[in-house]
């Protein structure tokens, strides 16, 4: 598979879905790593998060986050990048090599096998996060006095 015909939004999406996964379960999935050189050793940075008032409104700097970055080139020279949160640099590797990995003939095996776990752990998640934040809802409601007849 060549890199020009990688799908972008595909790739974005396991991109980020290896940026949100906890280092300890991606190294559980992926215990041996294949034979790769690093381009760009997992280093150890700072990026400034923004935020928007109101979700749309005028952007603001809500702070510095900790993230990690690493590039790797696989022995088929199929490359991989990722930037993770925090400062584990196995996990930076490890996300690296599955995107490598992904732009290879190896692409259905690693979604079955890493992602598809990773994106239905991550989709339970969210609705047990719902489901608590949905029983804490107050429901307003306002009752009709005779003189608002």
């Amino acid at each position: 598979m060549n890199a020009l015909s990688i799908d972008t939004a595909a790739r974005k999406s396991w991109m980020g879905l290896l940026a949100r996964t906890a280092p300890a379960r991606l190294a559980e999935l992926m215990p041996d790593l294949p034979p790769h050189a690093v381009l760009r050793g997992p280093e150890v940075g700072a990026v400034m998060v923004r935020g928007r008032v109101g979700g749309t409104g005028q952007p603001f700097n809500l702070g510095e986050m900790t993230v990690t970055r690493c590039s790797v080139r696989l022995e088929d020279g199929a490359v991989g990048h990722a930037h993770v949160q925090g400062r584990d640099k196995a996990h930076a590797l490890r996300a690296a090599l599955v995107d490598a990995l992904m732009q290879t003939s190896e692409a259905a095996v690693l979604e079955a096998r890493i992602l598809a776990p990773l994106r239905s752990a991550e989709i339970a998640a969210r609705s047990l996060r719902a489901t608590k934040a949905a029983a804490t809802k107050v429901e307003f409601f306002t009752l009709v006095r005779g003189e608002d007849k």
